[in-house]
């Protein structure tokens, strides 16, 4: 790039020795040694100033170890639709609802526990029952008020 000539070694025969460190340590501080024996993990120190802190225990459940067995579908269905049979149309939907509940109930039992959802399969045939009897028992009323009705005019 220019034609000048490269400067001529230095005299000494040796490298120039290394700048001296800086005084008043620049604000870094370097960090402490790892403590000796154990070797795992070590958390990190809290932070200044308060501040917030996660619970220790890693985050995992306190149970003991087991997930829940899965509810049994039919179990749900008989729920529900008992629960329907209640405001609509029970004459249909409380004998299955009451049917669900009871098939459910025999393959809850018959899992060994791998199944959950008994109180569900229960709750289901109960309430369709329940809403069966109640739709037979406004059908009689409405009837009996019918003819009530057609025989007085």
């Amino acid at each position: 790039m220019s034609d000048l000539p490269p400067p001529p070694p230095p005299s000494g025969g040796g490298q120039t020795p290394p700048p001296p460190p800086p005084s008043g340590g620049g604000g870094y501080t370097p960090p402490p040694p790892p403590p000796s024996g154990g070797g795992g993990y070590m958390p990190p120190p809290p932070p200044p100033g308060g501040g917030y802190m996660p619970p220790a225990g890693g985050g995992y459940p306190a149970a003991g170890g087991y997930a829940a067995p899965r509810n049994d579908g039919l179990a749900v269905a008989s729920l529900i639709v008992g629960i329907i049979s209640l405001l609509c149309c029970g004459f249909i939907l409380g004998p299955a609802a009451a049917i669900m509940g009871f098939i459910s109930r025999n393959r809850i039992a018959a899992s060994g526990g791998a199944i959950g959802g008994g109180g569900m399969a229960m709750a289901g045939l109960i309430l369709g029952i329940v809403g069966f009897v109640l739709w037979i028992i406004l059908a009689i009323v409405y009837g009996s008020a019918l003819s009530h009705l057609s025989t007085t005019t």
